[in-house]
């Protein structure tokens, strides 16, 4: 790790700033907090998905699915004060609230936002529109240990320094839960900390955590991300719990598990040529109690990367269209270290290879093909699916 912060910042210091825009795909919340020439701004996107596994000796149905329906809205209520939401449809009739925030602006380089957030670890978590990632599905490092779409209800500051092309975020927001008032364990080694999401949701919290990230975007066609979220999760145990009863307050203390997550992440765009990469590892404490009171297994380390190159064929042409084919790998293991007396489970230790095509024929609008190639260590060969899909963002 070291390693690789020494190498970026000579990089950094190395070349000179071509350019000081910052180069990030839109989101729906950056384009509706930028418009500025009316109030109320609505906008939206969709996913309408087809996965199908093939297993030898083995057949299985198609499944389809509209996995997601969103409508945001951004309202001004001044030139320095915004609202921003979006209402989440998801499988149809699962409905969410994805984000809700006031966002106040003193300056380029100063903005309160406060309500519901996204935190901001990797790429996809706050570019999930399905016209800004390759593939059908968003990568398994996003749905693993980064709990995409992961937010919380917190405030902070963010902003930018264009001069130097740098942006950074910072907030406190309600950590997950790890233990919730039907007494169980929410955190484990397959979904790791996705059961633990509260989203706004009649949250509660025990003590606040820290979400931070600095991204610099001042060479040309470059973005480096790098971001963290320390912490303490919540448990349920602590409410109105006697401050008195030492047993009581030890069996809730074992319920809470501290999380020191990291993330770096790189975007590079040349001509036609896309490459990224994102890496992210995790640090839990307090597991091996955690796991005994509720028979869970929960790593005391997760640590996951990918790889990824696209190239827009159509880039040297007169079409508006971007025919894109993209190749990405992924390695990931939520159970790479665990404590003494639970077993490591090479089940969670996975490499994925994902081929795959987009087709834009608009600059809103995207047809997905790919094929997702899928083996843990305990597995004698890779699984494969088929998956295609449609996706739209407005």
């Amino acid at each position: 790790m070291k390693r690789i912060i020494y190498a970026l910042s000579i990089i950094l210091i190395s070349f000179p700033s071509f350019a000081q825009q910052d180069n990030s795909p839109q989101n729906l919340a950056s384009t509706l907090l930028s418009k500025s020439d009316q109030r109320l701004n609505i906008g939206g996107y969709a996913t309408i998905d087809m996965t199908t596994q093939f297993q030898e000796g083995k057949r299985s149905n198609t499944s389809l699915d509209v996995s997601r329906m969103i409508i945001s809205m951004g309202y001004r209520f001044s030139d320095k004060t915004q609202f921003l939401t979006e209402v989440e449809f998801e499988h149809v009739k699962e409905v969410f609230v994805e984000q809700a925030f006031v966002n106040h602006s003193f300056s380029d380089f100063l903005n309160f936002r406060a309500g519901l957030l996204l935190v901001p670890m990797g790429i996809v978590n706050e570019y999930h529109e399905p016209t800004t990632f390759n593939g059908v599905l968003r990568p398994m490092i996003d749905n693993l240990i980064v709990p995409t779409t992961w937010r919380e209800i917190g405030a902070g500051f963010t902003g930018r320094f264009q001069e130097i092309g740098l942006k950074y975020q910072l907030y406190l927001v309600n950590g997950f839960s790890s233990y919730g008032t039907d007494n169980k364990g929410t955190l484990n080694g397959s979904g790791f900390l996705r059961n633990g999401r509260q989203r706004g949701a009649r949250a509660f919290a025990s003590a606040p955590n820290l979400s931070a990230r600095i991204d610099y975007y001042g060479i040309m066609g470059l973005k480096v991300g790098m971001a963290g979220y320390f912490g303490d999760t919540q448990s349920a145990l602590f409410n109105n719990l006697d401050k008195t009863d030492e047993a009581m307050m030890a069996r809730a203390d074992s319920t809470v598990v501290g999380i020191s997550m990291v993330g770096l992440d790189v975007r590079y765009s040349l001509k036609g040529f896309h490459i990224r990469g994102q890496w992210i590892l995790s640090k839990q404490s307090n597991t091996q109690a955690y796991n005994s009171i509720t028979h869970n297994d929960l790593a005391s380390t997760v640590t996951g990367y990918y790889t990824e190159i696209s190239y827009n064929l159509l880039k040297t042409t007169s079409s508006n269209h971007q025919l894109t084919p993209f190749f990405r790998y992924e390695h990931y293991d939520t159970h790479f270290s665990v404590d003494p007396g639970l077993t490591r489970q090479d089940k969670y230790n996975v490499n994925e290879f994902i081929f795959g095509l987009g087709w834009k024929p608009a600059e809103g609008a995207v047809f997905k093909v790919d094929t997702r190639l899928r083996k843990s260590k305990t597995d004698e060969a890779f699984t494969p699916w088929l998956n295609a899909g449609v996706g739209v963002w407005f």
